[in-house]
C-alpha cells in the first residue's frame, strides 16, 4: 500500500508527513443545483460531512422529527411491549394510522406506523408509553440531542407539527441519522417498503406502504423519512448503500426533494471513496534512538472517505505516552496515532505493543531452568 511505504520512508520530527495540508473545504463544490434551502450529505460509518449548504441554519423539519422519536423509543423500550392507546393519541392533526382509544398494539408495530406512514397518532402513543407523558418523552428527545452534540436542535413534540421552539439543521439531522442507522432495528424499519400487521377488532390487517419513494427510485435506497408541513414545506432524509458503503442526505424546504436527494447521493458516491489509511498491525517507529524493546503497531484499521485529491494530503502522527521500557508484553497501549486530512484531525487509533522483550524472554527461560533445577535437586 502506498501509504505504508510513506510511513516507513518519511519520518520527520515525530510526524509522518505525506504532503502539505490544505483546507478540507477546498475540494467541495461551491454549488450543486438544488432546490433545497438547506442540505447536507454524510458518510454514515465515519460521520464525515461530505457536502453542506446552509447546513447549520436552524429550520423547521416537520416529520423528520420522527427519526429522533424512533431511536429514543428503540433505545428505551422493549419493542414487544404492548402499548395501550390513550385518548390523547387519537385524532392527532395530520398523518394518521387511525389508532382507536383503548387499542393495544405492540410498540414495534407503532414504530412501523410512525416511520412508514408518518402517523402523528403513533408518535403520541409512543411518547406517552415510553416517556410516561408527551412532555416526559420530549425531555428524553432533547437529552439525546444534547448527548449527540446537536447544537442547532430543539424539540417541542414527538411528531414535528410546527411549533415555535421546534427546529433542527441539515447538519444535525445528518449526524442524528448516521447515529440512528447504526441501530439494526431502526435500519430494518426505515428500509421496509410494505408492512402488514394485525388490526385488532377488524376483519382485515393494516397494510402500510412507505411514503419514502427513494426506496424505489434510487438503486440501493434504504431509508429514511419524509416530512411536510405548510411552514416547513417538503423535507426529506434519504439513505442508500453501495458496495457496503452507506450515505445519507438531508434536504430542507426542497420543492424537488427527490431529485435533490438523488443528485446528492450520486455526488457522495462518485466523489468520495473509502480509503484505508492505517492497517491493523501496521508498524510504527517509536522515534527513539536504537531499537525499541517491542514493536509498536496499530490496534485496528482506520478507513475514511476521501476525494481523489485528498488521498495525497494525509498525515498520521503517532504519539507515545507510555514508557516503552515498562512495556514487556504484547497488547500494552503505549500511545495514539492521530490521522489528519488536509491538516484537520479526522480520527485516531490506539497504538499497542506486539511481541516480547528480550528481558521477558530470558526471564521466562531462567524461570523454567530454575524450576527444573529444583525438581532435580
Amino acid at each position: 500500500m502506498r501509504l505504508t511505504r510513506w510511513l516507513l520512508a518519511v519520518w520527520i520530527g515525530g510526524v509522518l508527513v505525506l504532503l502539505p495540508a490544505e483546507s478540507l473545504a477546498s475540494h467541495r463544490p461551491d454549488h450543486l443545483e438544488l432546490s433545497a434551502r438547506a442540505a447536507a450529505v454524510i458518510d454514515v460509518q465515519s460521520g464525515r460531512i461530505l457536502y453542506e449548504k446552509k447546513a447549520g441554519q436552524q429550520m423547521r423539519i416537520a416529520s423528520l422529527t420522527k427519526i429522533m422519536t424512533a431511536i429514543v423509543a428503540i433505545e428505551n423500550s422493549d419493542l414487544t411491549e404492548k402499548v395501550k392507546v390513550k385518548p390523547g393519541a387519537v385524532g392527532v392533526e395530520g398523518s394518521s394510522i387511525y389508532l382507536k382509544p383503548g387499542e393495544e398494539i405492540p410498540l414495534e408495530h407503532l414504530l412501523y406506523g410512525l416511520m412508514l406512514r408518518s402517523g402523528n397518532d403513533a408518535a403520541v402513543a409512543i411518547a406517552e408509553h415510553v416517556g410516561g407523558s408527551v412532555e416526559g418523552f420530549v425531555y428524553k428527545m432533547n437529552e439525546k440531542a444534547e448527548y449527540l452534540g446537536l447544537r442547532n436542535t430543539h424539540f417541542q413534540n414527538p411528531h414535528g407539527l410546527d411549533a415555535k421552539e421546534h427546529y433542527s439543521s441539515a447538519e444535525d439531522l445528518a449526524r442524528l441519522t448516521a447515529y440512528a442507522l447504526k441501530n439494526p432495528e431502526f435500519r430494518k424499519i426505515v428500509s421496509t417498503q410494505v408492512k402488514t400487521v394485525p388490526w385488532p377488532g377488524e376483519e382485515w390487517h393494516r397494510k402500510w406502504y412507505n411514503k419514502n419513494k427513494m426506496l424505489r427510485l434510487y438503486p440501493g435506497g434504504d431509508g429514511v423519512k419524509t416530512g411536510f408541513t405548510k411552514l416547513s414545506r417538503r423535507t426529506l432524509v434519504s439513505s442508500a448503500t453501495r458496495e457496503g458503503r452507506q450515505i445519507a442526505t438531508v434536504t430542507l424546504n426542497a420543492p424537488n426533494d427527490w431529485e435533490d436527494s438523488m443528485r446528492l447521493l450520486e455526488y457522495g458516491f462518485r466523489h468520495f471513496q473509502r480509503v484505508r489509511l492505517v492497517k491493523k498491525g501496521e508498524e510504527f517507529s517509536s522515534g527513539l534512538k536504537g531499537r525499541a524493546p517491542l514493536e509498536i503497531v496499530a490496534s485496528r484499521s482506520f478507513t475514511y472517505p476521501l476525494t481523489e485529491e485528498e488521498r495525497d494530503r494525509v498525515e498520521v502522527r503517532p504519539m507515545i505516552t507510555y514508557p516503552l521500557k515498562k512495556a514487556k508484553v504484547s497488547g500494552i497501549r503505549v500511545g495514539t496515532a492521530r490521522i489528519f486530512v488536509e491538516g484537520k484531525p479526522v480520527g485516531s487509533i490506539p497504538l499497542i505493543t506486539r511481541g516480547e522483550s528480550e528481558e521477558t524472554v530470558w526471564g521466562d527461560w531462567f524461570t523454567v531452568l530454575a524450576s527444573i533445577y529444583e525438581q532435580e535437586g
